[in-house]
């Protein structure tokens, strides 16, 4: 029924517009970590990844692929 639900007041509409109130709920994404915390994810796995390809091979593990060979 048409009647039963009072009708929305201009206040109401610049309520639910009000740039102030938009301005915190973006606020609150733009202060989100998840892109610097998936870029520091990333170099740390980058570095640990390079420290890896740089190390030595122990010499026990050459003599075994020698034997291998």
């Amino acid at each position: 029924m048409q009647g039963d639900s009072p009708p929305v007041s201009t206040k109401d509409k610049v309520k639910k517009s009000d740039p102030s109130s938009a301005g915190a709920r973006k606020e609150k994404r733009a202060g989100s970590t998840r892109p610097a915390n998936s870029r520091d994810v990333g170099q740390a796995l980058r570095s640990v990844y390079q420290k890896t390809v740089d190390e030595a091979v122990p010499s026990e593990m050459l003599d075994l692929l020698g034997k291998l060979g």
